[in-house]
């Protein structure tokens, strides 16, 4: 599975020896091939295997485009 979203927050938990990964997401799209839906408010994730965040550089907008 892949996720895009606008918020994120990776939190890093140890329970009996072991390390997992929780990871809450806002505004979310999930690619997932047995997904009906992409478009999510929230998903949250439990998982044991390595995480990849990246944040996309945007440019800052001083006025709005015009159409």
């Amino acid at each position: 599975r892949f996720y895009l979203c606008n918020v994120v927050d990776l939190k890093v938990r140890t329970e009996g020896g072991d390390v997992y990964y929780e990871v809450s997401m806002a505004d979310a799209w999930v690619w997932d091939m047995y997904r009906p839906s992409r478009f999510v408010k929230s998903a949250k994730i439990l998982t044991f295997r390595d995480v990849s965040i990246e944040e996309i550089v945007h440019p800052d907008f001083d006025e709005v485009p015009s159409t």
